[in-house]
């Protein structure tokens, strides 16, 4: 089964994904958070950062595109091919209020019809990319998406991946089993599923329920746990040494790509709200990480962290 690393907007930065290649590994690809294209057609200094072919040197990388205009995509693909891209994700999940709002992200699925023609239009200019979708059920309803399948099952999405749950839910509500697997059976595309795949054992009781499926796609499992997808693969649980390397390294990468310390430690603090779960006992130290007041303060809890805390071989279940 291939495994793919989800985007998380201000976590998977390209230094998050280098680090991880290089220290943990078993990732089949990694997916950029997205960049929305603005109006005058260019990259931003900050979209940059995340898309700079240097950046993704030697790391299996998909960029992740955000928007409901048909013309502003195909550009985005020119841009990104030129880059030396083969593969670039729509983003039809991000379940932002904000977002949904705009009619983007998971909020693009409120409009089928829209959808439909933004999709032929994409398809009808024959991209010179591998074009995949990744999608929420709908906006309030899981029966939703029969009508959303019925327009990806005519265009050739080169893969498709569900994340069953509906843009209303966002995180907070159990995924939608039963609804990834009608749609499982329905899809004219190849399937990937994402939702929820915390631990090796989620991942084992995936594999025995949807055999059929190839590919998954983890986000917060991978941050809260960096070496998952080198278990599934049949390695070994991080060890201290190994996190303490991994996150000082990171911190180290912000640190000089931001030229301070204050946007460094914010990056980290995002980072550890996910992490701290692969230690045992650690409320009062997320209590306080949530309540960072700068550099320094970051820099003595995660000394801290690594000298108190118990770390433990798999994140527990909530």
């Amino acid at each position: 089964m291939r495994c793919y690393v989800a985007p998380m907007e201000g976590i998977t930065t390209w230094l998050f994904r280098d680090l991880h290649h290089r220290m943990f590994g078993g990732a089949d690809r990694y997916y950029m958070p997205f960049f929305s294209p603005v109006t005058e057609h260019l990259i931003t200094a900050r979209d940059w950062r995340d898309l700079a072919p240097e950046h993704n040197e030697g790391v299996a990388v998909a960029p992740q595109v955000m928007t409901r205009r048909a013309e502003d995509f195909l550009w985005a693909v020119e841009q990104l091919v030129g880059l030396g891209y083969g593969e670039i994700n729509l983003n039809l999940g991000c379940p932002s209020g904000t977002v949904a709002a705009k009619g983007k992200g998971a909020g693009f699925l409120a409009h089928p019809e829209e959808l439909d023609a933004f999709l032929d239009r994409v398809f009808s200019a024959g991209p010179e990319a591998r074009i995949t979708v990744k999608t929420r059920l709908g906006i309030r309803e899981p029966e939703e998406f029969e009508r959303l399948l019925e327009i990806y099952n005519r265009y050739p999405i080169a893969e498709l991946t569900i994340h069953p749950r509906v843009q209303k839910d966002f995180y907070k509500y159990p995924v939608r089993t039963e609804a990834f697997a009608e749609a499982l059976g329905k899809s004219c595309n190849p399937v990937c599923y994402n939702g929820d795949l915390m631990t090796a054992e989620d991942c084992a009781a995936f594999a025995e329920r949807f055999p059929g499926v190839e590919a998954v796609m983890i986000g917060r499992g991978v941050i809260a746990d960096p070496a998952l997808l080198r278990k599934l693969r049949g390695g070994a649980p991080a060890c201290r040494e190994e996190l303490a390397a991994f996150t000082d390294a990171l911190y180290r990468g912000y640190r000089e790509a931001y030229g301070s310390d204050g946007p460094a430690a914010q990056r980290m603090k995002e980072l550890w709200f996910y992490l701290l779960r692969l230690f045992a006992d650690s409320g009062q130290y997320a209590k306080r990480m949530r309540r960072l007041s700068g550099p320094r303060e970051y820099e003595s809890l995660a000394e801290g962290i690594f000298r108190d805390l118990t770390l433990l071989e798999a994140v527990p279940k909530e």
